[in-house]
């Protein structure tokens, strides 16, 4: 049933591949089966293929389609169908098909190959951060197969690629290096690990991201306006929603506590577009929808054209602020870390602000500048902060000083809240982290490319804010920070949250 070296016949779709290796066993063939993402194809791979073909007759190679290959916001250098291409022109593989999952597992279920296999750095299980061996070992066997693994010459496309065809800056490839000298990818994965058992809450404002996609026609026949077409509505959900979701993706034990509008409460779309792990809990203001943020976007290119704001910052009632500190006061003695994201709106007021302040275990803050409050949402409201995380223009903001050495600014704003960590967010430039035991460390940016920078500083705000009761170093809280950050920008809005697999890949890809 081979088809020799015809790289086009080689590749079939997933169901095709089913029933040919049924077939295949009818006729007492051991079917073998490899899987990844060949992103670049080399050496150790070909000896790999080869190896595994002499486990049985026919060669079956899946690939890993393009939206599940979690090695970081620049990856894959190759797309889908290349790789598929490049692995079916190799002699010895008889056919190729394009995984349609994140992992193997339902590909080995749906194929039930004899034998699987698996390259020698995959033996040690202890190595295996994300469970993913263990799964299709388990995938296998119940499918009346078996696992095994090759031993030859390995090589890692991600180290080629790091070091050939580099997808981030030479700032950022410099300080890996060094920082690689100093920590291996598994110690600053112990700390996404370690979010796991903690016991967090969110506090903010819940908001609704809409994004209207449009076409431009061009200006009104009868008025100086831009007329556009519209194509679609997407919509996520955003402000304190986002942070939770990106919270409750590494840990087990997340709570959510926020206001809705009464008027327009929104709150099936709400609780449907929120992480079933997370206890959600909300007070509701008289007079006032829930807040939605309505972005209009140019279609093609993605170019943000203009935004409008739904919402009645003026209807936060003192009896529901009341109501809200007296929730508070009965959830705060378990909390491990306190998270608030304050996007300045009205519902964050005095009390709230001294309550937390005096009743939080760990308190970490970050408060936006935005339309709707520019000047008067910084982070002088909060008397203490554990951890504060703002961006650049945020810092310079509060402290009034728009050209002041930014470590001076740092040093007096956690002197002053009495911090223990601080991450001030630069763009391009990346983030200063600051600590009170390593003092301050630069972390360059990892993104390669922008698609959208809505929602990234809560990405960025949400994972960092777990690593602060661990005691997590500067840098490596710059380096979890900005590998998130570089994930959420590539990503339209809070379309998804930054899941805890796809992190660690990026990071362990970083070290190789």
């Amino acid at each position: 049933m081979a088809v020799g070296n015809l790289p086009h016949l080689k590749i079939r779709p997933l169901p095709e591949l089913a029933a040919l290796i049924e077939g295949l066993k009818a006729e007492g063939k051991r079917v073998v089966h490899c899987h990844g993402v060949f992103d670049l194809l080399h050496i150790g791979h070909i000896r790999h293929f080869q190896l595994a073909k002499k486990f049985g007759d026919v060669l079956v190679v899946t690939v890993t389609p393009d939206k599940w290959v979690n090695k970081g916001p620049h990856r894959p250098a190759f797309e889908e169908q290349l790789r598929m291409e490049a692995v079916a022109s190799l002699e010895g593989v008889d056919f190729v098909g394009l995984n349609a999952w994140p992992t193997a597992v339902e590909t080995i279920k749906l194929l039930k190959p004899t034998i699987f296999v698996k390259g020698s750095e995959f033996v040690d299980r202890s190595k295996d951060v994300t469970g993913a061996v263990a799964q299709e070992e388990a995938a296998v066997v119940s499918a009346g197969g078996r696992m095994m693994f090759t031993d030859d010459i390995t090589f890692s496309s991600s180290n080629l690629i790091n070091r050939h065809l580099p997808q981030i800056s030479q700032e950022a490839s410099d300080f890996l290096a060094k920082f690689s000298t100093h920590y291996r990818d598994a110690d600053v994965i112990r700390y996404l690990d370690g979010a796991k058992p903690l016991r967090v809450l969110t506090i903010g404002e819940t908001i609704i991201d809409e994004y209207s996609f449009c076409e431009t026609l061009g200006k009104s026949g009868k008025e100086p306006i831009l007329a556009v077409r519209h194509c679609k509505t997407e919509r996520f959900g955003g402000g304190i929603l986002a942070v939770a979701n990106h919270v409750a993706s590494f840990a087990d034990h997340v709570g959510l506590m926020s206001m809705l509008g009464k008027d327009d409460t929104q709150e099936s779309f709400i609780r449907e577009k929120l992480n079933p792990r997370i206890a959600a809990s909300f007070l509701y203001m008289s007079g006032a929808p829930t807040i939605v943020k309505r972005r209009f976007i140019e279609s093609y290119p993605f170019q943000k054209m203009f935004e409008v704001y739904l919402m009645n910052e003026d209807q936060v009632s003192a009896c529901n602020r009341e109501r809200f500190c007296t929730r508070l006061r009965g959830a705060r003695p378990r909390d491990d870390v306190v998270i608030v994201t304050d996007y300045g709106h009205g519902m964050i007021d005095d009390a709230l602000i001294d309550l937390l302040s005096r009743e939080a275990r760990c308190l970490a803050i970050n408060t936006q500048a935005n339309a709707g409050n520019y000047g008067f949402n910084t982070v002088s409201k909060y008397p203490r902060a554990d951890y504060i995380c703002v961006s650049e223009k945020e810092i310079r903001l509060e402290a009034r000083q728009r050209q002041k050495d930014l470590y001076q600014i740092v040093e007096k704003v956690v002197e002053k809240h009495g911090c223990r960590r601080a991450m001030i967010t630069r763009g391009q430039k990346g983030v200063l982290c600051w600590s009170r035991e390593h003092g301050f460390a630069e972390v360059p940016a990892l993104a390669g490319h922008f698609t959208d920078r809505v929602g990234a500083g809560d990405a960025v705000f949400a994972i960092t804010s777990m690593c602060v009761p661990q005691d997590a170093p500067a840098d490596v809280m710059g380096l979890i920070g900005n590998a998130a950050g570089a994930m959420a920008v590539g990503m339209i809005g809070n379309r998804t949250a930054v899941e805890r697999t796809p992190l660690v890949r990026f990071i362990i890809s970083l070290f190789k």
